[in-house]
């Protein structure tokens, strides 16, 4: 017969190996998700120089897709109509109302959005600035954080993320769609 404490090391020895298995499961998530960030990041430049490019100076890059498109592009008000597809960078943030899509934020914006989206999408709570920066694979120093906590203040003002407790951030009710309308 087995003694106690033996049946206790035995017991302990086992919920370590688990935990050995799911730190290194936890490892490969990790390097996997910095791979798929850094990869959204390269598209969302490439979309960024795309729309440069298109660009004509003086004028708009929906005017300039809109001369280009074979057929004509319908009258100029349709076109004047539509919204831009990215803020550009440095640009204000807009208040949040039904139906504005998180496009018309910047990359930064649009990447703390989505991370706060994914969270209430798992029925995770708020996360804070200090989490969001490891989070993005950001180095977690003072300077950093600071930056991430100006935008959220930023989104909170302009109704985009609620600030449930001082620090900690998440949605705004009504901003939880795909593109961030309701």
């Amino acid at each position: 017969m087995s003694s106690v404490v033996g049946l206790l090391e035995q017991h302990e020895l086992a919920a370590r190996r688990r935990v050995d298995g799911l730190r290194e499961e936890v490892d490969r998530i990790q390097a996997e998700l910095a791979r798929a960030e850094q990869e959204w990041l390269e598209w969302t430049i490439a979309r960024e120089r795309v729309g440069a490019a298109l660009s004509v100076p003086g004028g708009d890059s929906a005017d300039a897709v809109a001369a280009e498109r074979p057929g004509g592009a319908g009258t100029e008000a349709e076109v004047r109509a539509s919204p831009p597809v990215a803020a550009k960078t440095k640009s204000q943030v807009p208040v949040w109302r039904e139906g504005l899509a998180r496009r018309a934020l910047s990359a930064d914006y649009q990447r703390i959005l989505a991370a706060l989206a994914d969270r209430v999408r798992l029925g995770q709570g708020p996360l804070t600035c200090q989490e969001m920066a490891s989070a993005f694979g950001m180095d977690v120093v003072p300077a950093k954080v600071e930056a991430l906590r100006s935008k959220a203040k930023r989104l909170v003002a302009r109704g985009w993320l609620a600030e449930p407790a001082p620090g900690r951030f998440t949605l705004a009710r009504g901003v939880c769609g795909p593109d961030g309308g309701s």
